[in-house]
């Protein structure tokens, strides 16, 4: 185990939106303005145990926000539709690599249709999956849950993830964000940061009972 990170990071606030109410998409989008980007979780009831949404609804967040769309394809083979997503509105394509048996000629792809590219695992698949393209990416992404629900606690191994990869970003001389999603709270926001994430996805945590902005502001206090 590594120390944790000393040099000051800018962090990247990432809401879910797939936590929010999608009655109000376009004012949900609307109380998130101040974040940096809005995290999209599409799944497809077969990568992952669940179906959220897809083209319609990242079609119309791109027409309600300009944030940053980050778009997590939870999909299997999701160099099927990355072109889709792309026209779609995304500005950043996230695949996992147990999606497909191949994962370089997916990030070309994603680079290709000019978006950033990112790459991710679950918590059970050992980080050396992503070591052969962490040279070729904008983004890897911790999934510090399983994939599939929101809700769920934080895996605390995940810092030990975290720590590794930022380790090994730094040894690439790599900008690539590393982003984490699965649980994060202001309970353990600043752990996350500590251990090396740029970037926090965080659902339930923002689009509380007391509304988004509340939410937002809770995790900016707890990284002070």
């Amino acid at each position: 185990m590594t120390a944790d990170a000393t040099v000051p990071r800018r962090v990247h606030l990432a809401p879910s939106l797939l936590s929010c109410d999608f009655t109000r998409l376009g004012e949900e989008l609307r109380t998130i303005q101040s974040a940096d980007w809005a995290h999209v979780d599409v799944m497809d009831g077969q990568f992952v145990p669940n179906i959220s949404f897809g083209l319609p609804i990242l079609a119309a967040a791109r027409r309600a926000t300009t944030l940053f769309l980050d778009v997590h394809l939870m999909i299997d083979r999701p160099e099927r539709y990355l072109r889709d997503f792309a026209d779609a509105g995304a500005d950043g394509l996230t695949v996992h690599v147990e999606a497909t048996p191949h994962i370089h000629r997916a990030v070309q792809q994603i680079r290709e249709l000019g978006k950033k590219a990112g790459v991710t695992l679950n918590p059970g698949t050992p980080l050396e999956a992503v070591r052969p393209v962490l040279a070729d990416v904008d983004l890897v992404l911790v999934m510090s849950v399983n994939p599939g629900f929101g809700g769920q606690k934080f895996i605390p191994q995940s810092l030990d993830r975290i720590r590794t990869l930022r380790r090994w970003l730094d040894e690439l001389g790599s900008p690539a964000e590393l982003q984490v999603d699965g649980g994060v709270s202001p309970t353990n926001a600043r752990a996350v940061v500590n251990a090396g994430a740029t970037c926090l996805v965080a659902g339930s945590a923002v689009f509380g009972s007391d509304g988004a902005a509340a939410g937002l502001e809770r995790l900016r206090e707890a990284l002070k």
